[in-house]
């Protein structure tokens, strides 16, 4: 006798957790060589490197005290609180090159890291309160939708406080350690000047034109309502993980010698495709009040092989139209 696994969700876990580190990577990378190529200061580009993880860690504590499982919700929340508090840790490090840039040969640094802590620390902390308070209303999101989006939510506002924590705390001891050596001025930047000189042109129209360039902020965000009441919507997001789950109805009276030969019919169309690893089909109901699924309910559970690329996702993403077409050949099921 030999036991297999016919329905596991760890994978899908998995996959998730490597995407959030994939997340947390590419975060600390990006912001680490947008500091070196803006500032030409590689100890400084240590600083997202170092918060980043800290913060992310430190959001499970939330979720262990709150009881809140590690889901595709709640990782979520963390990946996207990440892109903010990239933005603050990227806003206070100029400020504190910018205060050193313009410091006499002489002065002291510490006071000066201060002075540049205490003139964007505040809006900085303020403006990561604001999102993280963007997103109670999701709290009061009641059935299906809360139990969806409520882990998300609390996931998210966790970072989002701790890194309005962070900001305040960990950061400056960082930038006073970190922060040290050769400043370069913007104006000797290479990347600086070429992107001042581009920039520069607009700015100036801008400022002699306030009417006309309010005017055509006005016209771009009318001329964009047409589109968005065109746009279409849905509760559920896609997601493609890597399984697929077809359930089709037979039509009432059916008998269980019949649903067997049409469950084992379609098991073998699902196992055909390349796409498919394994199939594992049940039809009616265990004996437990915990599945109160009828003998015209039938559920086939199919694994896919990892590794697919965009064309095998596509091609699976057809698996239940083909399937449902070839079931519908059979007149005593109706694809649910």
């Amino acid at each position: 006798m030999q036991f297999a696994v016919a329905y596991d969700r760890s994978g899908l876990i998995e996959r998730s957790i490597t995407t959030l580190k994939h997340a947390l990577l590419e975060e600390a990378i990006t912001v680490s060589l947008v500091i070196i190529l803006f500032l030409l200061h590689i100890r400084s580009s240590l600083l997202p490197i170092i918060t980043l993880p800290v913060a992310v860690a430190l959001s499970f504590i939330p979720m262990y005290l709150l009881d809140i499982p590690s889901t595709i919700m709640s990782l979520g929340g963390i990946a996207i609180a990440i892109g903010a508090t990239v933005d603050a840790e990227i806003v206070m490090i100029e400020a504190s090159h910018k205060k050193l840039e313009h410091a006499p040969p002489n002065a002291d640094r510490h006071k000066l890291l201060a002075e540049a802590a205490k003139e964007v620390t505040p809006a900085i902390f303020f403006s990561l309160l604001i999102i993280a308070i963007a997103f109670l209303p999701v709290f009061t999101l009641p059935g299906q939708a809360g139990r969806l989006f409520k882990p998300l939510a609390y996931t998210k506002t966790a970072v989002m406080l701790i890194s309005a924590v962070l900001s305040i705390t960990l950061a400056p001891s960082l930038r006073d350690v970190l922060i040290r050596g050769r400043i370069f001025p913007e104006h000797k930047h290479p990347v600086s000047r070429a992107l001042i000189g581009i920039y520069r042109p607009f700015v100036y129209v801008a400022l002699r034109r306030p009417k006309s360039t309010v005017a055509l902020g006005i016209f771009a965000l009318i001329s964009a309502i047409p589109l968005a009441m065109k746009l279409g919507h849905e509760f559920m997001p896609p997601l493609n993980e890597g399984d697929m789950l077809y359930m089709p109805i037979t039509l009432p009276n059916i008998s269980i010698e019949e649903a067997k030969r049409q469950l084992q019919m379609q098991d073998r169309m699902l196992r055909d495709f390349p796409e498919v690893r394994t199939v594992f089909g049940k039809v009616g109901r265990a004996e437990t009040p915990t599945d109160p699924a009828p003998i015209t309910m039938v559920r086939d559970h199919g694994t896919a092989c990892s590794g697919e690329g965009m064309a095998q996702a596509a091609r699976r993403a057809l698996l239940l139209e083909v399937a449902a077409l070839a079931a519908g050949a059979i007149p005593p099921v109706l694809p649910g």
